[in-house]
């Protein structure tokens, strides 16, 4: 199936143009505090509901001039066509020919299409699929939850099949089934997984082996290793069946290694959009049925958002603007994330994959060199950690760091006054950022202010809300992707230093040195024979 891209890139638009020439004439100099003295209106106008979640923009570079070109931009590059094309079923990920449809996991089974006749039988026959494979694996994590001799959940995965699932399984965590403990595995280093296994016991601990191919280096290496461990405690060839679960499509490499009981998915879900497929099976056991569907239903509630509400109220695209505007035309080069919830205190790892995976990329969609900058770094820690880590730089450094506050009216299971105290850190930081202390006499204390935030406010953080936070930064990063001309759903990056080290693994026993660089051969030199 062909497409054919509807964007254009973002640089050959009018709108680019014109957004240059008003940035040197009013966006470099832009001042918070005077916009906030000259509009009474300014936090009404910058700031909204969406499903489940409250975005306050107003304390960003920009003004109603500013947003306006900026939309302008938007609807010149196409945006609006390429998320049609998206929900059609298009094959957006021209690269690899797939479509990209993690939302149809999301997708009720009762819902209308709302697609073109020509996509309707896809997404129909798609989501016949999808609901069965959801009825499946909701049906094994009740079976799972009931089995009282199974205390351990050990989900063996990497990238977007362990980020996800271990963010929203710790976000989740006052909604945990209490006779279930969930852990993760990702590094192949084995101190990690050797660490975990003395504190377990195979009759008691189950295995979830998530990889769409079964043949993940980092995934499958520990996938043995936990093999070799459950045999050599006393578990047997039989016991494998009861005790090792697979998430994946690879049914006869999964038998092979003693697996019967597997989920699969579609290659037109990406491993960083996972986890609302059967990689989200730890999530359904540590949170049950009803809690993995509501998390669905949050997260479809933002896609209909999305895909629905016109540009100049639809959150995902004006947050992939200001992104824009901050990477292109002020040169800010990362963006800090301040969860203040302990909960969300993965979200920022989680969020590094899916925004630098998908956007960090150095040519448009034809494969034709980008003369300017994409995704920016993506970092951060919650709050207040990160108050007495990184923000004396964020508040007194040399580089402008737009900060991204994410914080909950409910505090859950709060002891005392915790609650009000975080929130009102949180508060405090965003008030400090941009009013500073720009007239302090003395050098040390002085504070230039005017540095931009963003703050997301959720009633709680329950499945609903998590999975509408989730979708939000799903379609900000297409959104910001569109703009920029990119494909954001493949990852070529993630697969060289792979090939690489497939070469040198043997080496490592050898001391082979032929074809390498003089520094590579060194060290390896150093480190050889390893066995």
């Amino acid at each position: 199936m062909s497409f054919a891209d509807p964007r254009t890139r973002c640089d050959r638009t009018p709108a680019w143009q014109r957004l240059h020439a008003h940035y040197d004439a009013a966006g470099r100099g832009f001042d918070l505090r005077a916009a906030f003295e000259r509009d009474a209106r300014r936090f009404a106008r910058f700031s909204q509901q969406a499903p489940h979640v409250f975005a306050d923009l107003s304390k960003n570079l920009i003004d109603a001039a500013t947003e306006a070109l900026l939309l302008q931009l938007a609807r010149e590059c196409g945006l609006e066509a390429y998320r049609d094309a998206m929900f059609a079923g298009a094959p957006i990920n021209s690269t690899e020919q797939r479509a990209v449809m993690h939302w149809l996991l999301r997708k009720p089974a009762s819902a209308q299409s709302g697609q073109a006749p020509a996509a309707t039988d896809t997404i129909a026959n798609g989501l016949r699929e999808v609901h069965a494979t959801l009825d499946a694996m909701l049906q094994l994590a009740e079976r799972v939850r009931a089995d009282e001799a199974i205390t351990d959940i050990v989900n063996i995965g990497i990238g977007g099949s362990d980020l996800g699932p271990a963010m929203a399984v710790k976000a989740l965590d006052d909604l945990r089934h209490p006779g279930k403990r969930l852990h993760f595995v990702s590094n192949v280093d084995g101190m990690e997984l050797g660490s975990l296994l003395r504190q377990l016991r195979p009759a008691s601990t189950l295995f979830l082996i998530a990889s769409k191919t079964f043949t993940t280096l980092e995934t499958m290496t520990n996938a043995h290793a936990a093999r070799e461990w459950f045999l050599a405690q006393g578990g047997s060839q039989d016991g494998l069946v009861r005790h090792f679960y697979a998430l994946t499509t690879n049914l006869e490499a999964a038998a092979q290694f003693g697996i019967a009981t597997t989920l699969g998915f579609w290659d037109w879900v990406g491993g960083r959009y996972s986890l609302w497929s059967a990689i989200g099976l730890p999530i359904a056991i540590a949170i049950g049925a009803q809690g993995f569907r509501d998390l669905l239903a949050g997260a479809h509630a933002m896609d209909e958002h999305f895909r629905t509400a016109p540009l100049e109220a639809n959150l995902p695209v004006r947050l992939a603007l200001l992104d824009l505007w901050y990477r292109n035309f002020h040169g800010f080069a990362s963006r800090s994330m301040a969860p203040y919830s302990h909960g969300l205190r993965r979200l920022p790892a989680y969020l590094q994959q899916l925004e630098m995976e998908s956007n960090g990329k150095g040519v448009d969609a034809h494969g034709d060199p980008l003369p300017y900058a994409t995704a920016p770094v993506v970092w951060g820690e919650p709050g207040t950690n990160g108050q007495h880590a990184f923000f004396q730089m964020i508040h007194q450094g040399p580089d402008t760091v737009p900060v991204e506050f994410i914080a909950l009216r409910a505090g859950g299971r709060d002891l005392g006054r915790q609650h009000p105290r975080l929130v009102a850190n949180a508060l405090a930081q965003a008030r400090a950022l941009m009013m500073g202390r720009p007239y302090e006499q003395d050098g040390h204390r002085r504070f230039t202010g005017n540095r931009p935030s963003t703050f997301l406010l959720l009633e709680r953080l329950d499945p609903a809300s998590l999975g509408a936070l989730i979708a939000l930064y799903e379609h900000r990063v297409f959104a910001s992707g569109a703009l920029w001309g990119i494909n954001s759903f493949d990852q070529w990056g993630v697969e060289l230093g792979k090939t690489i080290a497939r070469d040198l693994e043997p080496r490592l026993a050898t001391g082979d040195i032929q074809g390498l660089d003089a520094s590579t051969a060194g060290l390896l030199r150093r480190l050889a024979p390893m066995i």
